[in-house]
C-alpha cells in the first residue's frame, strides 16, 4: 500500500506588493498590518523592510542615485524570488526613482510573477509631522541632506495599481484597501 502523497501548495499564488512613498508615509506600518491579516488567513508572507534590508543585504551602500538603484534592484530580486515560490512579499521601500521601480516590475513580468505597486501618497507636510525616525527634524536643523521628497527627488508613480492616502484613513483601512486589491487581482 502506497502512502498518501503530501498536499502541495502549488495553487498558492505569490506576488510582490511594493509600497512606495515618502519617509514616514506609513508604508511599513501598512505592510505589517496587512501581513498580520494575511498570516491569520494562513498565507505565507514576508515583509522586506527597507531599513532591515539596508542593514543586512545592502550594508555599505550610501544614498547616491547609483546606490539607491542597487538597493532597489537587490530588494526586487529577493522579492521576486519569494513571490515566484508562493510567498506574498510586502516591500515597504521608498524606491524614489520611477526607472528603478520599472526595472523591478519588468523582472517580475519576465518571470511571470505578479507585481503590484502601491503608492502611499501621504503629503510631505504630514510626513514631516509624523517624522517617525526624526529625519525631517534633522534635515530642518541642517544635520541631514538628501532627504527624499525634501532636498532629494521622489518621482511619484504615474499609474500605480493603488494609491493610498494614509492621512485620510486608519492603518487598518489602508491595509484593507491593499487587501482588496490583492483580492481583485486573484492573489488572495
Amino acid at each position: 500500500m502506497t502512502a498518501p502523497r503530501p498536499v502541495q501548495e502549488t495553487d498558492v499564488t505569490g506576488a510582490t506588493v511594493w509600497l512606495t512613498g515618502l519617509p514616514s508615509a506609513g508604508k511599513t506600518t501598512i505592510a505589517y498590518e496587512l501581513a498580520r491579516t494575511l498570516r491569520e488567513r494562513g498565507r505565507a508572507v514576508e515583509v522586506l523592510d527597507g531599513d532591515e534590508i539596508r542593514e543586512f543585504l545592502s550594508a555599505g551602500l550610501g544614498f547616491s542615485r547609483a546606490d539607491r538603484d542597487t538597493n532597489v534592484q537587490r530588494i526586487g530580486f529577493v522579492a521576486e524570488l519569494l513571490a515566484r515560490n508562493g510567498v506574498l512579499a510586502l516591500v515597504p521601500v521608498i524606491a524614489p526613482f520611477a526607472d528603478s521601480r520599472e526595472a523591478v516590475r519588468k523582472r517580475h513580468q519576465a518571470g511571470g510573477t505578479a507585481y503590484l505597486e502601491v503608492h502611499v501618497a501621504t503629503p510631505v507636510e504630514v510626513c514631516s509631522v509624523r517624522d517617525v525616525k526624526g529625519l525631517y527634524a534633522k534635515q530642518a536643523a541642517g544635520e541631514l541632506s538628501g532627504l527624499t521628497g525634501v532636498d532629494d527627488p521622489y518621482e511619484e508613480p504615474e499609474s500605480p495599481d493603488l494609491r493610498v492616502e494614509s492621512q485620510d484613513q486608519t492603518v487598518r483601512e489602508s491595509a484593507a484597501a491593499v487587501l482588496e486589491l490583492l483580492t481583485q487581482r486573484g492573489v488572495v
